[in-house]
């Protein structure tokens, strides 16, 4: 699984305050400790960005540019700033992303096409709600695969996102694990070996135990790997998580084995 750092969000005070101060140095020494702690990807959440947005965007780009060569995740809702953020970051980007509602369709698909680079696609209906089972996700699935296909792009730039639930949802443990069956179906249902990421931080997030949180953190960790998943974004603080995740590699990879 390919480690992307989740670190970089606007919904960090120091980073907010980076922002809106212009000042970079708060998000290279961020950047910096996710790559030295082994992320091989960055992902900039500059949320909505209502005001001056491709300002905005192209300030964060370029700081993290200043620390790293890395690929860079662009997440944002605003097309203005995605756009910006995609001309800025002369090196690999990755739009975070799109989904079947009709403003991400029109507005943030076609610049996977503009500027030829991969794309997310969430398993969400057109309403931005979550799908309720594993059933409907596929149902999903089949629907956004299509319309990739109709906008003229590869399907090898397409990466989804199976969406992964909060445990504190009434149903978010039996969703958790349609999750991991959706990643296990996939390439068989849209035939092509389908790449996958995931947001293993939205399992713990909300109220509950501080200390058991890791816990669940790093079992799914496993449980991802075992069904196949490409990519996993993660809280590059959370050690333990990052040592499962590490493993993980290991057990899976096609390197000859090292304690090293």
């Amino acid at each position: 699984m390919h480690i992307i750092a989740d670190n970089l969000t606007i919904t960090s005070t120091r980073i907010a305050n980076a922002v809106q101060q212009a000042d970079p140095a708060p998000i290279i020494d961020m950047v910096r400790f996710c790559e030295a702690s082994g992320a091989g990807m960055i992902d900039i959440n500059s949320g909505p960005l209502t005001r001056d947005p491709a300002e905005k965007m192209t300030f964060l780009v370029e700081s993290a540019r200043k620390a790293t060569r890395l690929p860079l995740l662009l997440d944002t809702s605003n097309p203005a700033a995605m756009e910006a953020g995609l001309l800025a970051c002369q090196g690999e980007a990755v739009i975070n992303g799109f989904s079947l509602e009709p403003d991400k369709l029109a507005h943030i698909l076609p610049l996977a096409r503009k500027f030829n680079t991969r794309i997310i696609g969430y398993l969400l209906h057109p309403d931005s709600s979550v799908p309720a089972d594993g059933a409907e996700r596929l149902t999903v699935a089949l629907e956004l695969s299509a319309r990739f296909s109709e906008a003229h792009l590869p399907p090898e730039n397409l990466i989804i996102d199976p969406v992964v639930p909060p445990l504190i949802w009434p149903n978010g443990h039996t969703q958790a694990m349609d999750v991991v069956q959706v990643i296990r179906i996939l390439p068989d249902l849209l035939d092509y070996k389908v790449t996958t990421i995931a947001g293993i931080s939205n399992l713990t997030s909300g109220p509950g135990n501080a200390e058991r949180k890791p816990v669940f953190e790093q079992c799914y960790a496993a449980m991802l790997a075992a069904a196949g998943l490409d990519m996993i974004l993660m809280n590059m603080t959370h050690t333990g998580t990052l040592a499962a995740v590490q493993a993980c590699n290991a057990l899976t990879g096609t390197k000859i084995f090292s304690w090293v």
